[in-house]
């Protein structure tokens, strides 16, 4: 079982913040097959206040109903004793992602452009 933060602006829902347009099927798709594979979501967004509850509401008519939303699971919360503000998760969806090796890539990229060796 893996535990996956997935947000929700740009990523399950195509949206024009506050305005929730339409969902990314394929997105919404992958949270439910993950669900019923066993693993655990948290509805991982900047999301606060009416706008948090838009979209929440929106996922449940979606289908979409998450084990913690912008918290960490509670049996996290038991084992750690406390609340490390860090929403713990194996995996981060997101549309603003960029992942360590694209990272490393583009670091890279710029050391060749400046003529500069990496460490």
């Amino acid at each position: 079982m893996a535990v996956y933060a997935i947000d929700f602006d740009n990523t399950l829902a195509k949206t024009r913040f506050p305005k929730i347009l339409a969902p990314n099927e394929k997105m919404v798709s992958l949270d439910k097959v993950l669900q019923a594979s066993g693993h655990k979501i948290i509805l991982w967004t900047s999301r606060a206040g009416e706008d948090l509850e838009a979209a929440v509401q929106w996922c449940r008519e979606q289908g979409l109903v998450f084990d913690a939303v912008n918290e960490a699971l509670p049996e996290q919360l038991t084992r750690w004793g406390n609340d490390t503000r860090k929403i713990y998760a194996d995996v981060y969806i997101d549309d603003k992602a960029l992942s360590v090796k694209d990272a490393e890539a583009m670091f890279d990229n710029i050391c060749a452009a400046v003529g500069k060796d990496g460490p």
